[in-house]
Order: structure tokens, then C-alpha cells, then sequence
């Protein structure tokens, strides 16, 4: 019960139902706040006990100051927790080594129950291994559940073990696609209480549900269990970002440019740390689908969250997706009633604020590493032969990228149909490029037969993944409708892809593959090899699957700089696929354009993308839709029928996950012989009095790292080698390499983790100057030899050495992945040093225990000559077992290097969780001592 001191407890009547709700208006201030720390009020409202929440924490949040620096902790309790299940198996999985621990400790296990709504959408698991035909989708499934037996047994108890805990099963769709259509509810409704729905997620992505209306965001698989267990969020109030939209956007662009425009905007802005908020005229004229598209990509821009308020579009929304009329009328009451509704007029009080004109976005892609990369389509081909030089060496064999051509003679696009995709016709048929400069292209022409017996040459920049994939765009019809009309055009002209990309479908629900139908598209897209592969993140996750035998064979043995075309949100070094080295993000309709050219030499703006039954150019002018075309399609295809069809009984599973054989009993009975899933060692030699924190000496340099590096370097992902320590211990557990399955789908083995952590193919550790990959030096050996990261961490901890970790800046940014905390502590690591982190990663740190140290302003391991081989010392630390965090502490090198190291525990709430040796400790004993 809230202590209620505002007086805000209040009944709001909608139709003939009563709720009660917590009034924002009691409290001073209320009104002119962002709708964002609305919700935010009210969740301290309705929580509020007098001790974690007090009545000074709501007038605080009321009496916010725009233009001050964060400072003043508030706790968050979100309505539910979702997950995914790459990071949701081992959050059951310690969820299952809680009840263990509490029994052996002397507690009730069934307290280790989620006390919040807990939902698990099995999206991560589906490989594209077979692409190309019509039986892709089973035997991808069947492969699937091959694979993954052991987890989704162990997912199945789980779900018959634990209250309010719920799995959405594989083959259904993509977890934040199916959050934005079926489990969102925008007002919660729970115990005669009516308020704003709100969530953390164990995926970065949660935050496409901001586009609904929906404060929520990514956190660490440990800072949810927490939040399952009843545990608020610790957070500072953050600075908001106000985002003005003005306009529309000009026919034939699309969702996908916008995101990447705003991602463009936001990174070189600077919003770690902040919430981003959507406001103006042009927020009414953006859809629902764009707005989810722009929410998804909060973690590309470094933002908190990126919210839109409720309004018609909304519950427009809502409807089409088969929220019930009580919902419909609940959500636009309550929205109203609290202030929570679209002034599209109002300014809001911001901390700081952009402003886009839609009308300016143009056609762009992003790469070939980050997602804030954008490049202007017009001017990919050029950008390419620039970015592929930091891919090869320079070109023995060269050729010229075109020559000057006449501006003047080049075609367009009427602009009510499409963007000025024009094209310069050219006899000989070579590329021509409208910079003029001919600019030299690395060209290593590689001549390659395929399984059929055909010839076709391979070369740099040659597109082997083109990927629909990814909740970011398979979640928005009006993307997804262009591609699948692109792709009719295309066949209808005789075009096809070129026979050396890998073309996959993975829509984020199976709504999508019934308005493809409907339309009668999806012959079109089987023909240009854009089959069905299954519904999951597939492609933008790393599971793309092998390319084809030939394919991977030229490229390794040549050392080709190929690329992958993908409508994700990730495009990072080595996540995409091992062959494959640079990555570009892409709207669904550009995926299939340059599956069709085959090249990112290809200026596909201006070069013909193959020839028509007559032997005739065609362009892709030739075969965009226009936006009147791509409109008639959704209007006419999707209905509320298909999301209520596709929904009805969205926890049952097919048959074949009913039949799965799961044990009984609220503890789970771990199978000694499981590479899956086993006991993690978190609680081993736990008591309910806690060790006193310690500083920190002799330590050694596990990795030296520059900038940037993510968590998708540090985190296990993608495919398992045989030669690496992850493969050597599957295969002394008799796990043939056929079996070996992914990182992902082997979270819930810390053994396997552990041993993939850092392991990333592209990561350079300065350490071991000249290797890439989970090498370092190990200096428990004479002279330091060259060693896996693994290795080496077993015999520092033998020795009973301490390590850290030495970062730049941005450490930790990417997938909020538990693992490369999780990893990094199990390694041995007791504190990273870094220049600056990105938020999720250094709150995960602390939640394992491990300390995160920052360089001082200015400085670096470079510019303070640290070289890595030193042995470093830590004091200061302990001054937290007096119940203070040091600002700052001591470091030192074995060299005479010094510094004042600043201390990264932001919160009181995350120094309480470094003191009990993590957040699932602190947890725990908390639970026990109730």
C-alpha cells in the first residue's frame, strides 16, 4: 500500500468498470514535467513506503530542475519484466541456484518467486541455416529444436515452477514484436489499480515499446531477476532530451532512413545516460510502426529510452492489434485523466532540445560497422571503396571506379513517386559513379563454381547475407509491403539474386507471413530466394547461419572483404557472420535491391541492377513502389482478425513443444551430464553476514583495450570454433561440432561462457600485439608467452592474481548481455579501468562484483605510458565498508605509475550490491531476512 502523503489516491470510472489510481496533479510541478518522469511520478506515487520511496523522492521528481546534472537517486519498480531467451535461460537458471541457496541458508525456496509479471519470448534460438527454398522454415525449426531440447525443457519447468512466469514458445516471432502487439498492455491493470505500464527487459531493444507509449528499457539478466524478486530499479532522475518533429516524410523514403538519421543526430549529440522524448507536430503524422522502428533503436542512439506520449494513433493501434474495447477505452481515459495525452502544440520542459524536419530525410544505410555510420544511398558505392581499404591490403590488381559522367542526363524519379534514384545509361554496361573521381577499387576477382556447376566470380565488396531480420523493421508493414513489392517488380522485369547471396525472410511475427499472403506477395519473394527461414532475430543477432560451402571457401582462402546487407539494428564487427567483415543496416526494400545487384560496388542509385527478359537495364527506379501502391497493400492486407488469429493461445506452443518430456518440483534437477544447463558457482561458500570489501593488489592486465569496445566483443555470441577453449570443452564432453550449436544458445552453461568470454574474433587485445581474437600474455609464465584469454585467467587464479581490465571510451556499449559481466567476474577480474562506459555494462559490473574504475578527465592508459604489463594496486576501496562510496581511489603500478582512479558506483543502491559481493547476493539475503 502507498503511504499516499500526496492525498493521490483516487477512483477513475471507465464504462462499468472502477479503478483506482494515484492522481499526478497533487503533486506541485507535475504538469509541466516530460511525459516520461509523468510516468515516473507516478510510479513513485503509488510505491511509495516511507523508507525506499519517500515523499522527499516524489517532491524531488516534481520539483525537477531541467538543467541540472543528474543527482538524486529515486527507486523504480517496473510493472514486468520481459525477456529473450538467449538472456532469459540464465536468468531462470539462477533463478532455480536462488532456491538452492535460500534452502541451504535456511530460508523458504518458494520465496524466489517473480513477484512482477515475468514473460520469455523464445526468438533467439533459429539459425537461417537453410535459406533459398520452400522448406527452409521446418528444417530450420527441426534443426532448432534439435538443438535446443535441454533449454526449452528447463524453460518449460520453469514455466510450471514459478508463478507469474510465462513463455511465449519458439516459431511464434520476435520477443519486442511480439511485445508492441500482444503483451504490451500502455495502462496496466493489476489489483483493482489502474496505472502506466512500464518494464525493464534482459535486451537492449525493449525500448521499441516506448514507440506505444511504454517506459521501459534494456537492463543486465541479474537486474532483472532483481526486479522479478521485487526489487526496484536504482536510477538517478535523468536529464530528457526533447526531440522536435516537424513535417512529413517525402514519398519513398522510409522508416528505416529516419532511424538512422535520428541514430546520426543522437550518438554525435551525446544522450548516454538520458531519456530522449518525441514532441511536436510531426509525432502526429509519424505512424505507430515508425515510432516502435525509431523506439527500437534507443541503444544505437545511447539513450535511456525513446519515448512517444499516448494519442489517437495510440489506441489506433492498439485496435488493430486486438486489445479488447475495455483496453481501448481504459488507455485513452487514463492518458487524459493524467495529463499522459499528445498536446502536439505543448513544449514541454526539456534539459535539452533537437529538432528534425521529416521532409529532409533522405534514402541511407549505415555501416560498415556501427549503426551511427550513416551514409547517404547516393553516395554508398563511393563511401565503400573508401571503408574497404581498412579491410585489405592495397590492391595488386586495380580497377577504376567509373568515370566522370553527365549530371545532367541523368534520370529521376518524379518526386511523388520515389527518391531520385536515377540512373546513367553507359553501353558498356560498367559502373559509373557520379563522383568523378575515379577512385581506385581493390579487386581480387575470384572465380568460384557452384554446387550446380555454374561459374561466377567473387570479389571485395560482393553481398553475401541480404537479410530481412530484426524487430527494428519486420515489426513495420509499411517497410516490410515495400520490400515484398520490390521483390514482385523485380520478378516481373526477370531479375533474380545474384547466386552467391545468402537471402533470408525471418519476420518478427507470423502476422507478417499472413499479410504477405493476403496480398499475394509471397510468391514473389520465394522467387528472388527471400523465403521464409523462421520467425526470430536470426541475421542481427549472429545467426545467420554458414554461407554457402563454395562462398565461404573463396572468402577465406582469398581473404575477401565481403559484405552483408541487413534490416537490423546491429551491425558490428564479427556479429553478423565469421566471413564476413563489413555490415551495413538497411531498409527491408534496399535488402532485396542489393541482393539483386550483388555488390556494394554497385551504385544502385544510378547502376542497373541487371537486365530484363529483353536484355534492357533495369534500375531501381524500375522497380520502387510508390507510396500509394505500398498504403493500397497495408490497407487492404491487415486486419484485426490476423493479430487476434495469431495470438489467441500464444503460450501453448505447437505440438511439438507440448510434447517436450519436463521434470516436477519448485527445485529443478540439474543434469550432471547437460552442456546446456548447469548450477552456476554465484552462491558457493555464501553466509548471510557479508565480506568486507577489499582493495585490490598485484594485479594483472587480463585485456588492454582500446575504444569501442562492446559488449558484443566481450560477451559470447555467435558460433562456437573447434579449436577454441569453448570447443575443446564440448568436445571433451562428447558434443560432436556438428553439435556445438551457438554461444547464445549455451547461456545457461557458465562453463562454456566463461570460456567464450572476450573471445570475440575481433578484438584486439594490445597486450598480444598482432593476434585478434581471446588471446593475451600470460605472466604466470616466463616471458609472458601469447595464451588464451581463458587459459590464462585459470592459472592468474590459481596463483591467486587478481585481475583487471584497461578500456577507452564507450566501454561496454551494445547488447545489455549479462554474460560479459557475468564472464568478466568468473574470469577473475576484480575492476575495469576505462575511459568512459556506457550504462547498462558498468551497472552489470557492479552487479558481479566487479569494480569499475574510471581514468581521470584527459586521461588514458596511453597517455599515462601503461603498457599492460605492469602489475597494478587498488586502495581506497575498503573505505565502503563504512557505509560511504569514495569518490575516487588510489591506483598504482609496480612502474610508479599513479593516478586518482574515479569511482563508477553512481548510486548508494549499487554500492549496497558491490558491498554483498552482487546484486543476486544482496538479493538473496534481503529475501531471507523478510
Amino acid at each position: 500500500m502507498s503511504a499516499n502523503s500526496f492525498d493521490a489516491r483516487s477512483t477513475l470510472q471507465v464504462g462499468d468498470e472502477s479503478y483506482e489510481i494515484f492522481r499526478l496533479d497533487k503533486v506541485e510541478g507535475a504538469a509541466r514535467l516530460p511525459y516520461s518522469l509523468k510516468v515516473l511520478l507516478e510510479n513513485l506515487l503509488r510505491t511509495e513506503d516511507g523508507a525506499n520511496i519517500t515523499a522527499d523522492h516524489i517532491r524531488a521528481l516534481g520539483g525537477w530542475d531541467s538543467q541540472a546534472q543528474p543527482s538524486q537517486e529515486i527507486q523504480f519498480t517496473p510493472a514486468r519484466v520481459i525477456m529473450q531467451d538467449f538472456t532469459g535461460v540464465p536468468c531462470v537458471v539462477d533463478l532455480a541456484t536462488m532456491r538452492e541457496a535460500v534452502k541451504e541458508l535456511g530460508g523458504d525456496p518458494a520465496k524466489i518467486n517473480p513477484l512482477a509479471p515475468a514473460e520469455l519470448v523464445i526468438d533467439h534460438s533459429v539459425i537461417a541455416d537453410k535459406f533459398g527454398t520452400n522448406e527452409a522454415f521446418a528444417q530450420n525449426v527441426e534443426l532448432e529444436y534439435g538443438r535446443n531440447k535441454e533449454r526449452y525443457q528447463f524453460l518449460r519447468w520453469g514455466q510450471t515452477a514459478f508463478d507469474e512466469f510465462k513463455v511465449v514458445p519458439p516459431g511464434t516471432g520476435i520477443v519486442h514484436q511480439v511485445n508492441i502487439e500482444h503483451l504490451a498492455r500502455t495502462v496496466m491493470v493489476r489489483g483493482g489499480q489502474a496505472y502506466p505500464d512500464t518494464l525493464v527487459g534482459t535486451d537492449s531493444h525493449t525500448t521499441m515499446v516506448n514507440g506505444l507509449g511504454v517506459l521501459g528499457w534494456g537492463v543486465g539478466g541479474i537486474e532483472a531477476e532483481a526486479a522479478m524478486l521485487g526489487q526496484p530499479v536504482s536510477m538517478l532522475i535523468p536529464r530528457v532530451v526533447g526531440f522536435k518533429l516537424t513535417g512529413e516524410l517525402t514519398p519513398g523514403t522510409t522508416a528505416t532512413d529516419l532511424v538512422l538519421t535520428i541514430t546520426e543526430m543522437l550518438r554525435k549529440h551525446g544522450v548516454v545516460g538520458k531519456f530522449v522524448e518525441f514532441y511536436g507536430e510531426g509525432v502526429a503524422a509519424t505512424s505507430l510502426a515508425n515510432r516502435a522502428t525509431i523506439g527500437n533503436m534507443s541503444p544505437e542512439f545511447g539513450s535511456t529510452a525513446a519515448i512517444f506520449p499516448i494519442d489517437d494513433e495510440t489506441i489506433k493501434y492498439l485496435k488493430l492489434t486486438g486489445r479488447s474495447e475495455q483496453q481501448l477505452a481504459l488507455v485513452e481515459a487514463y492518458a487524459k485523466e493524467q495529463g499522459l495525452w499528445l498536446d502536439p502544440a505543448a513544449e514541454p520542459d526539456f534539459s535539452e532540445k533537437l529538432e528534425l524536419d521529416l521532409s529532409t530525410v533522405v534514402p541511407s544505410i549505415a555501416g560498415p560497422k556501427r549503426p551511427q555510420d550513416r551514409i547517404v544511398l547516393a553516395e554508398a558505392a563511393q563511401q565503400f571503396v573508401k571503408d574497404v581499404l581498412n579491410y585489405v591490403e592495397a590492391p595488386v590488381a586495380q580497377q577504376t571506379a567509373g568515370s566522370p559522367v553527365d549530371e545532367a542526363s541523368a534520370e529521376s524519379f518524379p518526386a511523388s513517386d520515389a527518391p531520385a534514384y536515377g540512373h546513367q545509361e553507359n553501353g558498356a554496361g560498367a559502373p559509373q559513379h557520379a563522383d568523378g573521381t575515379g577512385a581506385v577499387v581493390p579487386s581480387n576477382p575470384v572465380t568460384v563454381t557452384a554446387p550446380d556447376g555454374t561459374k561466377y566470380e567473387l570479389d571485395h565488396g560482393a553481398v553475401t547475407v541480404a537479410a530481412i531480420t530484426s524487430c527494428t523493421n519486420t515489426s513495420n508493414p509499411y517497410v516490410m509491403v515495400a520490400a515484398a513489392l520490390v521483390a514482385k517488380k523485380a520478378v516481373e522485369k526477370g531479375l533474380t539474386r545474384k547466386p552467391w547471396v545468402k537471402t533470408t525472410l525471418a519476420p518478427g511475427s507470423k502476422v507478417v507471413t499472413d499479410y504477405f499472403e493476403k496480398a499475394g506477395l509471397t510468391p514473389y519473394l520465394d522467387k528472388v530466394g527471400f523465403n521464409l527461414v523462421g520467425y526470430g532475430c536470426t541475421t542481427c543477432i549472429g545467426n545467420s547461419g554458414p554461407l554457402p560451402e563454395e562462398v565461404s571457401k573463396a572468402v577465406n582462402d582469398h581473404d575477401l572483404a565481403v559484405t552483408s546487407v541487413l534490416s537490423g539494428n546491429r551491425n558490428f564487427e564479427g556479429r553478423i557472420n565469421p566471413d564476413v567483415k563489413m555490415n551495413y543496416l538497411a531498409s527491408p526494400p534496399l535488402v532485396v535491391a542489393y541482393a539483386l545487384a550483388g555488390s556494394m560496388k554497385v551504385d544502385i542509385t544510378r547502376d542497373a541492377l541487371g537486365t530484363d527478359q529483353d536484355g534492357n537495364p533495369v534500375f531501381l527506379k524500375d522497380i520502387w513502389p510508390s507510396e500509394a501502391e505500398v498504403n493500397e497493400v497495408v490497407a487492404g492486407a491487415i486486419g484485426e482478425d490476423m493479430f487476434s488469429k495469431s495470438y489467441s493461445d500464444v503460450f501453448a506452443g505447437d505440438a511439438q513443444w507440448q510434447a517436450l518430456p519436463i521434470p516436477t518440483g519448485n527445485t529443478f534437477e540439474w543434469d550432471p551430464q547437460s552442456t546446456y544447463v548447469r548450477k552456476p558457482p554465484y552462491f558457493e561458500g555464501m553466509t548471510m553476514e557479508t565480506t568486507p570489501v577489499s582493495d585490490i593488489s598485484g594485479a594483472r592486465v587480463l585485456a588492454k583495450l582500446g575504444d569501442s569496445v562492446t559488449t558484443d566483443h566481450i560477451s559470447p555470441a555467435g558460433a562456437i570454433k573447434a579449436d577454441t577453449p569453448a570447443g575443446k570443452y564440448l568436445t571433451e564432453h562428447g558434443v560432436e561440432r556438428r553439435d556445438f550449436n551457438s554461444y547464445g544458445s549455451r547461456r545457461g552453461n557458465h562453463e562454456v561462457m566463461i570460456r567464450g568470454t572476450f573471445a570475440n574474433i575481433r578484438l584486439r587485445n594490445q597486450i598480444a600485439p598482432g593476434t585478434e581474437g581471446g588471446y593475451t600474455r600470460d605472466f604466470t609464465q616466463d616471458g609472458g608467452p601469447v595464451s588464451f584469454i581463458y587459459d590464462a585467467s585459470q592459472n592468474y587464479q590459481a596463483a591467486g592474481i587478481p585481475l583487471v581490465v584497461l578500456a577507452g571510451k564507450e566501454y561496454g556499449s551494445g547488447s545489455s548481455r549479462d554474460w560479459a559481466a557475468k564472464g568478466t567476474a568468473l574470469l577473475g577480474v576484480k575492476a575495469v579501468i576505462a575511459e568512459s562506459y556506457e550504462r547498462i555494462h558498468r551497472s552489470n559490473l557492479i552487479g558481479m562484483g566487479v569494480l569499475p574504475l574510471q581514468f581521470p578527465e584527459g586521461q588514458s592508459a596511453e597517455s599515462l605510458g601503461l603498457t599492460g604489463e605492469e602489475t597494478f594496486s587498488v586502495s581506497g576501496v575498503t573505505e565502503l565498508n563504512e557505509g560511504t562510496t569514495p569518490r575516487t581511489v588510489k591506483v598504482t603500478t609496480d612502474t610508479g605509475v599513479e593516478f586518482d582512479a574515479v569511482v563508477r558506483i553512481d548510486t548508494p543502491g549499487e554500492a549496497d550490491y558491490y558491498r554483498n559481493g552482487g546484486i543476486m547476493q544482496y538479493v538473496l539475503r534481503s529475501l531471507i531476512r523478510k
